[in-house]
């Protein structure tokens, strides 16, 4: 998801300015997607330079905010970004491109570069996700599911679910390696490491 539908999709509820759009976007991803003032500010410009966006009318408004500043422009959709943003929630997140995952081409690099420890990168590897997993499970134990927190409580299980099946898919390149090593001649054997398995993270769920 860009910053800029995320935008859309806040300013069909109600104009804001962008400070408090930054505020709601971090609120509403349970804060896993953090955005500076200056992301802010470029994604409203860029919107508007769209099209998409325009700002609020406001002769009311007085000069300054109540802090003594510049009182922030607010903007609302125009009727082509509130299209978009109607548009976005219609469309399914297309996979058609897989992602850039470093995990996944540093192990499909160590299969085949000459001298390296397979056993020994998945395993590091394996013991970093389950403490992954160990903080989000924690986490998840404190997070409320209603509510202002059932934004966060969601972008956790999200997080749970990807580290489980992060464990599971390194327990098969173990096995796969494993057994490439069986039949083929000359290759160093890599030894299967008995670890905690994810589901004994689940207990305090």
């Amino acid at each position: 998801m860009s910053i800029r539908q995320g935008f859309l999709a806040l300013l069909s509820e109600q104009p804001m300015g962008g400070y408090q759009l930054r505020q709601e976007f971090e609120a509403r991803t349970g804060g896993t997607w953090p955005l500076n003032i200056g992301q802010a500010y470029t994604t409203l410009q860029r919107l508007e330079r769209d099209g998409l966006v325009e700002p609020v009318p406001d002769d009311a408004a007085p000069a300054t905010s109540p802090k003594g500043g510049p009182n922030p422009e607010r903007y609302r959709l125009t009727e082509a970004g509130r299209a978009e943003a109607t548009a976005w929630w219609q469309r399914p997140v297309e996979r058609n491109a897989p992602a850039r995952d470093e995990l996944a081409i540093k192990l499909a690099l160590a299969v085949t570069v000459h001298g390296v420890d397979i056993g020994a990168v998945v395993q590091r590897q394996r013991t970093e996700t389950l403490r992954a997993l160990r903080d989000y499970t924690r986490l998840k134990r404190d997070a409320t599911t209603d509510g202002p927190g059932l934004a966060w409580s969601l972008v956790l299980d999200s997080l749970i679910f990807a580290a489980e099946a992060e464990v599971r898919w390194l327990d098969h390149v173990e096995t796969a390696v494993l057994r490439a090593s069986h039949t083929r001649p000359g290759s160093a054997p890599v030894a299967a490491v008995e670890t905690p398995r994810p589901t004994d993270t689940k207990a305090g769920r």
